[in-house]
């Protein structure tokens, strides 16, 4: 892994994920740790009081952590309620998971382990199941110091206990995007081996994805199946024939775990495209398409499901960049200027040939006039986003 290369290489508008140690300046503006406003697309929520964030995830957790959000930290934390272990001040970049509600209180939150070499986190995203983060850990290469450039693992930690497991603990590259199903009826034994899937998450039905490939070059979609094989028996996703040097961002799986939507794109990142894909080796991925109506290709789709009917929740940009720089509180914003969030719904088939996989069913719905790319909550009450400013929004 060259990963040296890659973080010179990176510009500020790199997708999704934070790689580019260069935050935003930020405006300096009043207390914005409470701020919120209200209009006909519901009331929006300041989060983290216009500092920059990155990795928003919607929470999974409608019962321990509502009207939630899993972010990640550069430099400069601007908080509401926290505990004594919670530090404000000389905070190191993506040295901690945060969760924090409409109040902007912190909720849940889990640092480095700097005893054990920890340089920081990378690329949080809730599972599927709402006990459940995973991230990626960088540590020194070699078990050397932190530096520009760190080895990364994947882990897994329970919000109930911060208690964490390994699928990998080194040799992952840092635009891996991970993400886990997990059954949802697990629930995991008090006096379980947690060393194990089993005994961690309660289930061996447990599925991971993520990229893999050199860090800035073409990658693909793994796909690992606890229940079937593990690691042994890890496959790479099929990419489609004349995307082959595109890069893979976020593959998120399906409620049910049998499918997976992601982004393709450039190295340039000025152009994507977003695809719905089987968790199998010989499944062809298909392209979410792109109707007169939108303002461009969908960018970080994720699932949503209700009362037994599954969606697609995208965000569209008027820019060529995914990144988001204007105050979406702002009643100027709230026009479609920036892009909007849209859902769809869609019906799939297992075993299906490409033609038959996907059945999209009735027009895209407009979810708000402003790009949330963080997801929408299981209730469908709320949805998230971040990068320069991060919000959540309540639905009305």
């Amino acid at each position: 892994m060259n990963k040296k290369l890659l973080l010179l290489g990176l510009s500020t508008l790199t997708f999704l994920a934070c790689y580019s140690p260069k935050p935003f300046e930020a405006e300096s503006l009043d207390d914005d740790s409470k701020k919120q406003s209200s209009s006909e697309m519901g009331t929006i929520y300041s989060v983290n009081g216009s500092e920059q964030i990155c990795n928003p995830s919607i929470s999974q957790d409608t019962v321990n952590f509502p009207a939630s959000m899993l972010w990640l930290n550069f430099s400069k934390i601007k908080v509401n309620k926290h505990d004594d272990e919670f530090p404000v001040t000389d905070v190191k970049q993506h040295d901690r998971l945060t969760v924090s509600d409409t109040a902007n209180n912190v909720k849940w939150y889990l640092m480095i382990d700097k005893d054990k070499g920890e340089c920081q986190f990378q690329d949080p995203e809730w599972s599927t199941h709402p006990d459940f983060i995973v991230s990626l850990r960088g540590q020194g290469l070699n078990g050397g110091s932190c530096g520009d450039v760190l080895d990364y693992g994947i882990f897994a930690v329970r919000t109930s206990d911060k208690k964490k497991f390994w699928f990998f603990d080194k040799d992952i590259i840092e635009q891996a995007t991970p993400h886990v199903w997990v059954d949802p009826t697990a629930k995991a034994e008090a006096d379980g081996d947690e060393s194990t899937v089993e005994g961690f998450f309660g289930t061996k039905n447990v599925r991971l994805t993520y990229a893999d490939g050199t860090d800035g070059d073409p990658q693909n979609i793994v796909f690992i199946d606890y229940a079937n094989g593990g690691k042994s028996k890890a496959i790479k996703l099929k990419k489609p024939t004349d995307r082959s040097n595109w890069k893979v961002e976020s593959p998120m799986i399906s409620p049910d775990g049998n499918f997976v939507v992601y982004n393709l794109m450039t190295k340039s990142e000025d152009n994507w495209e977003a695809y719905i894909q089987e968790l199998s080796k010989d499944a062809e991925g298909v392209k979410i398409p792109l109707t007169k109506d939108m303002k461009s290709e969908p960018a970080q789709p994720h699932w949503f499901e209700s009362d037994g009917r599954l969606f697609v929740v995208w965000t569209e940009f008027t820019q060529t960049s995914y990144y988001n720089k204007i105050h979406l509180d702002n009643a100027s914003a709230q026009d479609g200027s920036a892009g909007r969030t849209v859902m769809r719904e869609v019906r799939l088939k297992t075993g299906a040939s490409k033609s038959e996989l996907v059945e999209w069913v009735d027009d895209n719905v407009e979810l708000a006039p402003v790009p949330m790319i963080g997801g929408r909550s299981p209730d469908g009450k709320f949805l998230s986003t971040g990068y320069k400013y991060a919000y959540l929004l309540k639905l009305p």
